[in-house]
This record gives C-alpha cells, sequence and structure tokens, in this order.
C-alpha cells in the first residue's frame, strides 16, 4: 500500500466568536439591547418601581405636573402617569407577543413543509394565505370583535392569525432556496430523515430572516394594539399605552405629557426590537459561505424489476432515465455490476449520463427524472420503488456517496464535527461522546492533521482538499459495502489530486469496499479502477479490464477520449506495483 503523504496544517485561523460576542461589538446593537433590556425590566418590575397603584384616582392630582410623588405627572382622573406606563407596559408587550406566537406557530411549521416538499400542500397553503392576506386587518379586528368581545387578548390572537401568512412566505421562501443545495442533497445521501434535515438544516437557514421577521411583527403588533385601544376599542380602566394615548389625545392642550411618555414609549420599543434583531441577524450570518446551488430538486426514482446476479455487489440492469414525462430518455438499457473489493470506473464526457446513473442507484434524481424501466440491486436486494425509509436505512449506512464540490455539500451553519457526528449517530446509535471519538479517529484516517481542529472548524475555515478527505471521512463513516464516488477529485489541483486517489485507493482495499468510480479523467481511471465503462450518450459503448481498454480499446469513442486526454503518451496503470517508499 502506498504511505499518505503528510500535508501540513494549515495556518491558524482566529476563533469564531460567538453570537453574542459579535452583538456587543456593535455599537448600535449594544445601545438598542441597553434599552430594550431596560424596557424589559421595566416592565417586569413595574409592581416594586411604580409610585402608586395604576388604578389609584384623587381629585387633587388631576393634571399634576411633574413631582417628587409624580415623576411623570398625572392624568385626567388624578392617575400616576409613570405607574399606568409601567403597569400598561405588561398589557402591550404581553398582547403583541400574543399576536406573534399565533403567527409562528401556524406560518413556520406550514413554511418548512410548503417549502421542503411543495406540491399539493404548496398549492393549498398559498392559496390559503393569499387569500388570509387579502383580508383588511383593521376592519377583520373590528368585526370580529361584535362577535368575541371586546377582550384585548382575544383580538391579538385573530391579529396573529391575520398576520401567519408573513411568517408563512418568508419562510417558505428560504426553505424553496436552499431545498436544492448540494448540501441538503448530501444530507439525504447520508441517510438522514426529512424530519431531521428540517428541524437542523432548514431551521438553522431561516432562524436569521425569522429573528428580523419577529421583531418587525412585534413592533407592527405593538402599535396596533396600541392603535385599537386609541380607537376606544379596548377597557380604559386597564392601564396600556394605547389606552393611555387615546386619553392623552383627549387633553393634548391641558397636558400635553400625557401624549408625550406613551408616543417615547412604542417609538423605544419600536426602533430597539427593530435594531437587536438586525444586529443578531447580521452575527447569526456572518462568515456563512453561500453553496452552489443544483439544478433541480431531489425526486425518488420509481420502481423497477429485474434479477440480479448473486455474486454481485451493485447489479443494474437495462436502466433507463427519462425526463419531460418519459419523453426525453438520456440513460438508454445501461447495465453493470459492480462485485465485492472491486473498483469500476464510469468514464464519459460531460452529458454522457454518468451522474444519472449513480443517482438513479441512490435513488435520487432531479425534478422531472425518473426511471422508466430496468432494476437496481445491492447484494441481491431490490432498491428501485423501494419506500423512502428503506431507502434512508441503505443510503449513508450500506452505501457511502463522496460528490463533487466538495466544500459545497458541507453545511456552512454547522461545524464539521457535527455534521459527520450526526450521520454516525443516527445510522449506528452511538452515544454523543463515541460519535465524537469514532468522527476524530476517521479525520485522523483520512490522512487530516489536526482532527481536533478541524472537528471544531466550519466549512470556510479549511481548504477544498481537506473538504475532499472530510466528505471521503463521511462517505466512509457507517462502514458502508459499497462507495460511489462522483468526480471526487475535479475541483483539486494535480497534487491533492495524487493524495485523494492514494487514500481512497488504501480505504478500499482496507475495508474491501466495492467501488463505483464516476470520471471523465483517464488517467484517474488508470490510477485506481479494476475495470471501466465507457459511456456515450446514455449508453455504455465498451466495458472491459482497465488493462485491456487501454491497451486494445475496441470503439472509435473510447480511442477519441484516450487520445484526447494523454496527447499521444503511454497511460500511467495502476498494474504498476506499488512499494513501501511510494508508488513505482
Amino acid at each position: 500500500m502506498s504511505q499518505l503523504v503528510s500535508i501540513p496544517a494549515p495556518t491558524a485561523v482566529p476563533a469564531r466568536r460567538g453570537v453574542i460576542s459579535k452583538v456587543l461589538h456593535d455599537p448600535l446593537g449594544v445601545i438598542s439591547l441597553v434599552v430594550l433590556v431596560l424596557i424589559l425590566l421595566a416592565t417586569v418590575l413595574a409592581a416594586v418601581l411604580a409610585p402608586q397603584d395604576p388604578a389609584r384616582s384623587s381629585l387633587d392630582d388631576i393634571f399634576a405636573p411633574i413631582s417628587a410623588a409624580h415623576p411623570l405627572g398625572g392624568d385626567s382622573a388624578g392617575r400616576d402617569l409613570l405607574s399606568r406606563l409601567l403597569y400598561g407596559a405588561q398589557v402591550s408587550l404581553l398582547g403583541a407577543t400574543i399576536a406573534l406566537l399565533t403567527s409562528l406557530v401556524i406560518g413556520l411549521p406550514a413554511g418548512l413543509i410548503a417549502g421542503y416538499y411543495g406540491r399539493t400542500f404548496d398549492s393549498v397553503s398559498s392559496w390559503t394565505s393569499n387569500l388570509l392576506q387579502a383580508l383588511p386587518a383593521i376592519i377583520v379586528l373590528l368585526a370580529l370583535r361584535t362577535v368575541f368581545g371586546p377582550s384585548i387578548w382575544t383580538s391579538m390572537v385573530i391579529f396573529g392569525v391575520i398576520l401567519s401568512p408573513g411568517a408563512f412566505r418568508l419562510v417558505r421562501a428560504t426553505v424553496s432556496g436552499v431545498r436544492n443545495e448540494l448540501y441538503i442533497d448530501a444530507a439525504l445521501v447520508s441517510g438522514l430523515s426529512d424530519t431531521r434535515i428540517i428541524a437542523r438544516h432548514m431551521l438553522r437557514v431561516v432562524r436569521g430572516p425569522l429573528i428580523m421577521h419577529s421583531a418587525m411583527v412585534l413592533a407592527i403588533c405593538i402599535n396596533i394594539q396600541a392603535g385599537l385601544e386609541f380607537l376606544g376599542f379596548g377597557d380604559p380602566q386597564t392601564a396600556s399605552w394605547g389606552s393611555m394615548l387615546n386619553e392623552g389625545f383627549l387633553n393634548i392642550f391641558q397636558a400635553p405629557q400625557m401624549l408625550f411618555w406613551p408616543g417615547l414609549a412604542l417609538f423605544l420599543t419600536s426602533a430597539a426590537l427593530a435594531l437587536v434583531a438586525s444586529s443578531l441577524r447580521d452575527a447569526l450570518q456572518a462568515g456563512a459561505v453561500k453553496p452552489v446551488r443544483r439544478r433541480g430538486s431531489v425526486k425518488v426514482a420509481p420502481a423497477g424489476d429485474g434479477a440480479a446476479p448473486s455474486d454481485a455487489l451493485l447489479s443494474v440492469r437495462d436502466l433507463r432515465v427519462a425526463y419531460s414525462g418519459g419523453s426525453v430518455e438520456v440513460v438508454h438499457g445501461v447495465s453493470l455490476d459492480v462485485a465485492h473489493g472491486e473498483v469500476v470506473g464510469l468514464v464519459g464526457e460531460s452529458g454522457s449520463g454518468k451522474t444519472q446513473v449513480a443517482l438513479s442507484v441512490l435513488g435520487l434524481l432531479p425534478t422531472g427524472g425518473e426511471v422508466t424501466s430496468g432494476a437496481v440491486a445491492l447484494a441481491g436486494e431490490r432498491l428501485l420503488g423501494r419506500s423512502a425509509s428503506f431507502l434512508r436505512t441503505v443510503r449513508g449506512r450500506r452505501i457511502g456517496y463522496i460528490p463533487q464540490e466538495p466544500l459545497s455539500n458541507l453545511d456552512p451553519s454547522f461545524r464539521i464535527g457535527n455534521q459527520l457526528s450526526e450521520v454516525v449517530r443516527v445510522h449506528l446509535g452511538l452515544s454523543r461522546a463515541a460519535a465524537r471519538d469514532r468522527v476524530l479517529d476517521l479525520l485522523a484516517r483520512v490522512g487530516i492533521p489536526d482532527p481536533a481542529r478541524t472537528y471544531r472548524a466550519f466549512p470556510h475555515e479549511i481548504s477544498g482538499g481537506m473538504a475532499q478527505r472530510v466528505l471521503i471521512a463521511g462517505a466512509v463513516s457507517c462502514d458502508p459495502e459499497l462507495l460511489i464516488a462522483d468526480e471526487p477529485t475535479t475541483a483539486l489541483d494535480v497534487t491533492v489530486q495524487a493524495d485523494i486517489l492514494d487514500l481512497l485507493r488504501d480505504l478500499q482495499q482496507e475495508k474491501g469496499l466495492g467501488v463505483l468510480f464516476v470520471t471523465h479523467d483517464f488517467g484517474v481511471v488508470a490510477d485506481i479502477c479494476d475495470r471501466v465503462l465507457v459511456m456515450r450518450q446514455g449508453e455504455i459503448v465498451e466495458n472491459g479490464p482497465a488493462q485491456a481498454i487501454f491497451d486494445t480499446p475496441r470503439h472509435d469513442y473510447t480511442r477519441s477520449l484516450l487520445g484526447s486526454m494523454l496527447d499521444g503518451r503511454p497511460a500511467r496503470l495502476a498494474r504498476v506495483k506499488v512499494t513501501g517508499d511510494g508508488r513505482a
């Protein structure tokens, strides 16, 4: 076996600051956070801070000026303005919170499901959202007040339902935008359930926009509630900012301070919410790397039947893949076998159908793609047409997958160790500590110099070569029987490419893996493959041992590929014996 090339550790990068630390380094965020905290503390401690009972009135204190007894003055009933302002904050903030939570309880799960799955639920929920958004909120609130009474709490629940389309549309659009990213496909290939992907990856994506949306909705709810009470649709005996505005407006010429203080409270609260949310959103999204989007979404291939050789690890028989409802066929009757411990190269130019075959084996095809006929079996067990839950137990556990574009297949929101540990815990049922130890061992095995540092790193903190090693570690983490490598060295430079091929060869021999190696590079084929299948326009045009393909290619297309890639020089074959010092 060849020895792994030692790669020097990358230059250390500064530790990533936490979200709170980033917010505290934003002066505007700090000021607004302090204002918001002071408002919340004053609201919670209203019973301690209020000089008087907010409902206590005195004829002697009608329109009382600012004094030690009345720090903000008195109102038209002789009640203390500061006391009513503090207790009024409880009503205003609690009512707004009820409306916000109602909108999120309805809009968040509906948006996640509609954005992730689409189809019928998306159509129905979008139609319902459009209907709710078309309703004039204030008129609806006023109309329902006659049915449910003047309760401000009921009004806020109804208002939350009316506001739920905003949360729904935001979440749905955000989820739809990342649903087809490569790291989501990587999670599917790893065998993670839809629920787990939605709960971890999708929620992680929507949290920044949702925080900003929630702050704006909370500010709107506070002002709408105050507006309803200002119009006289609340309980005038209950202290709230809206009822204080109503009373202040009626007495604006006698005591203008009655209007000023609740107005100032509304302004400061709304502004602080918006600025804190903006600062927090920026902190959450700082350092995120925008992944590359894959064409189309994911679809499980339909059923196919057919027998497979009993001794084949992977058997594909008469596989046909089509798009546009079956009218455009891109794979035409492909058959291939991969034996235990064998490396089979699937070679062809871009667009020849290589990746379509690989995705069909995994049960994942882009939107519109379907297997129209044929059979795929793993160790004699049929794969096509099986349930999604069955395929999740196969992907990641029995079939490992190494994709193209390594950095795009890692979720930028999670640390590398977290992503690898998740797959191990799902498939092997290990504890958090055991999963961490296994991942660290795997990272060391694939030649990463400092596994602990890489375990803690985010994807943007490592190089492309390191990221490919991480993906290889993830692909073999659950000891699969079959490894599908789809152009795993395309995005790497020549030196790193050689290291990755050495690593794959060592792991394949060490674990006895069957490997389907998808590539367009005959140099890679010569380095690692035992047998070669040449694809052209969706068909296998030549099939044979790698040595025979290089020595005596029979098909004109194979000869043209070899001629274009080798420039007339002899191929570097993997059949050359390897010494302990490296490749001969």
